[in-house]
């Protein structure tokens, strides 16, 4: 394997796989949202906040994303939710007027969005750049999980963690189409196998993993805390405008899909 970006930049892993370049790969769901509005259904702000409801949520769209892959020669294997998203700062806030101006990581549409709808000034930092970009002041603040907070250690540089569940957005593993019409069924079978079990281990670790990260971060200096109720109050009136634009990007396609989900819970 080649982590972190050492074989394709992130940007790149999605058409080096669909060009032949390499038969696998894995990469976050939202960051072709630009291609097509529904590959960040699970970036939609406070629409799924739990793992639980972030199954939920993959179960309504895997369908719908399993087909929009394979019409461009992908196949889908399997995919592993983060832990919920929480915002980031170096210094403590309180409210949405005291993000105005910051400069924040972006790593997708939504976060770059939401990055404007707070005031903030969206940066695009792919994860393994991470760590330089807050030490450099490249960045101040992102949204992200404790788990990426930890493996990057961002108590170096930033203080503050706050819990906001905005998301869960998901990593996929992908096949090209091609490589995967020339295996037999037999191993077909056995890999699908695998994949259903790299999925479950992959979502029961990362529920595992989202308690043990967050005390990491405490341990490493950081003051990680809930929101308070103003800015929860705040972020959920922004999460409603970020939910009406996605739908209308989305149609028919992304609005069924959150009626599946509706009807799941």
């Amino acid at each position: 394997t080649h982590p972190s970006g050492s074989l394709f930049p992130g940007a790149q892993i999605k058409r080096a796989i669909q060009t032949g370049q390499v038969p696998i790969g894995e990469r976050l769901l939202s960051g072709h949202q630009n291609e097509n509005a529904l590959f960040g259904v699970d970036s939609v702000p406070f629409l799924a906040t739990s793992f639980d409801d972030a199954d939920k949520l993959w179960e309504a769209a895997k369908p719908t994303i399993a087909n929009t892959l394979a019409d461009q020669g992908l196949h889908l294997l399997y995919s592993v939710a983060w832990p919920p998203q929480g915002l980031y700062f170096r210094d403590a806030v309180s409210s949405v007027a005291d993000m105005k101006g910051i400069k924040f990581r972006s790593y997708n549409n939504a976060t770059s969005r939401l990055a404007e709808l707070t005031g903030m000034l969206p940066v695009t930092i792919e994860a393994a750049e991470i760590s330089q970009a807050f030490a450099t002041g490249v960045a101040d603040a992102m949204v992200s999980s404790g788990s990426t907070g930890y493996d990057r250690k961002v108590w170096e540089s930033l203080n503050h963690f706050y819990e906001v569940d905005a998301w869960l957005p998901r990593n996929y593993v992908m096949v090209n189409s091609g490589v995967w019409d020339g295996v037999s069924d037999q191993n077909k079978n056995v890999i699908n196998a695998c994949a259903g079990l790299a999925e479950y281990a992959g979502n029961w670790r990362a529920k595992e993993y989202t308690g043990f990260t967050l005390q990491g971060l405490r341990d490493g200096g950081m003051t990680v805390a809930p929101a308070s109720d103003q800015m929860k109050a705040e972020l959920q009136e922004i999460g409603k405008v970020m939910t009406a634009e996605w739908l209308e990007a989305a149609g028919a396609e992304g609005q069924a899909i959150v009626d599946r989900f509706m009807s799941l819970k």
